[in-house]
């Protein structure tokens, strides 16, 4: 099947699965979040299609797309307006599952990220442990077959959904900090677990505090080797990092601005899309996001040899968030007051109120704050500098 063939395919299951209450969710996005049910449900009718994981192997529930397949399919799920996946499970857990799980944990938690019973959250900064992740506290001892889990997770998204978490736990005080770090898998319903959600700046719960209270897990759930987690923890990180498309959002940016440019006025009374200083603005960013565009596509064709994304997630997540805060700029330019009305209620995918001001103008506000977190989670742009330094460059 060509290229062409196959992106008509696509369009023409999203335009049937794709109902216009889940496209709403996926419209008023203002993170990389969309409403959870709607979520869940367009997970569960990619899954019965056998599109959930497009970038799993077959054997484990992949579809055997080839690279260019796989982008199509992203790009046109997301200018479509679908929701975005919850990647803790299907981008980040599953593939390094697949790598480093036992053939155990492998049968039992890949179908479960498949088909949606299982929503996972990852449980890795702490109050004192974000950038400098090595320096985490929460404690994991030897108890029989067991481990007692003691501490507390922080910023740890949709934990209020979540009935699963995967956690970095201290196992070891000897030696180097990365060397006494395990990775293992708790439930969410353990006895001793308590979630505590976090109120966002845009008035929005997708954060919260995690704490564990001699919470009892299996030895089995660890993954990987005990006091051995740092390992198991930076590989999945590069699929965090590097398995996110942001060029692909930044399309829907650019969507979304060009609309806003030719239907409202600078203070001349020109359409800002006839506004010379916006334009030259507007193109400068949009070549950095094609520049983007060729090194994401660089990594998938790494993945696609069996290889992952390596140092190279680093620049990504870089470029990736601030190519986008820079887009956000430009509609809150744009916009001006009518990005300032506060209304969190009109975001829900049912809602049927009136709205203050334009549609397009309702998502502006809450993105742009949202967004100024992106280059501080999962890793800081301080931090993922510092990656490329080493890494990259050999300074």
């Amino acid at each position: 099947m060509s290229d062409i063939e196959f992106r008509e395919e696509v369009r023409a299951f999203i335009r049937e699965a794709l109902t216009t209450d889940i496209q709403r969710a996926g419209e008023l996005m203002t993170s990389v979040f969309a409403n959870f049910d709607a979520t869940m449900t367009w997970h569960r009718r990619l899954n019965e299609k056998g599109w959930v994981a497009p970038d799993w192997p077959e054997e484990y529930g992949g579809t055997g797309w080839s690279l260019n397949q796989r982008y199509i399919f992203q790009e046109e799920c997301k200018l479509a307006n679908a929701p975005s996946l919850l990647a803790m499970g299907i981008q980040m857990l599953g593939p390094m599952l697949i790598h480093y799980g036992t053939e155990e944990q492998k049968a039992y938690y890949l179908p479960r990220i498949l088909s949606g019973e299982d929503v996972w959250c990852q449980g890795y900064s702490e109050p004192g442990a974000g950038s400098d992740l090595a320096s985490l506290k929460t404690s994991a001892v030897r108890d029989g077959d067991d481990y007692l889990i003691n501490g507390s997770k922080i910023w740890t998204s949709y934990a209020q959904f979540a009935n699963k978490i995967f956690c970095l736990v201290r196992t070891s005080k000897e030696g180097k900090p990365q060397a006494g770090i395990s990775f293992i898998l708790v439930d969410m319903d353990a006895e001793g677990i308590q979630v505590d959600p976090i109120v966002g700046l845009d008035g929005v719960i997708e954060q919260c505090q995690v704490f564990f209270d001699n919470v009892r897990v299996s030895v089995s759930q660890l993954v990987g080797k005990e006091n051995e987690g740092w390992e198991v923890a930076k590989y999945l990180l590069e699929f965090e990092r590097g398995g996110h498309n942001f060029t692909i959002d930044h399309k829907k940016q650019m969507a979304k601005i060009c609309k806003q440019a030719v239907s409202e006025y600078d203070s001349e009374g020109r359409l800002w899309a006839q506004n010379p200083v916006f334009n030259n603005r507007f193109a400068d960013v949009a070549v950095d996001a094609l520049a983007l565009e060729y090194t994401e596509l660089r990594i998938k064709g790494a993945l696609n040899a069996g290889g992952n994304p390596g140092a190279l997630s680093s620049l990504c997540k870089v470029m990736g968030t601030e190519i986008g805060q820079r887009f956000n700029e430009l509609s809150m330019d744009i916009l001006g007051v009518q990005a300032l009305p506060k209304q969190l209620e009109a975001l829900e995918p049912d809602f049927q109120g009136e709205i203050v001001g334009p549609d397009y103008a309702l998502t502006t506000m809450p993105e742009y704050i949202n967004n100024r977190a992106s280059t501080i989670y999962g890793g800081s742009a301080e931090i993922q500098r510092d990656i490329i330094a080493k890494r990259v460059l050999g300074l």
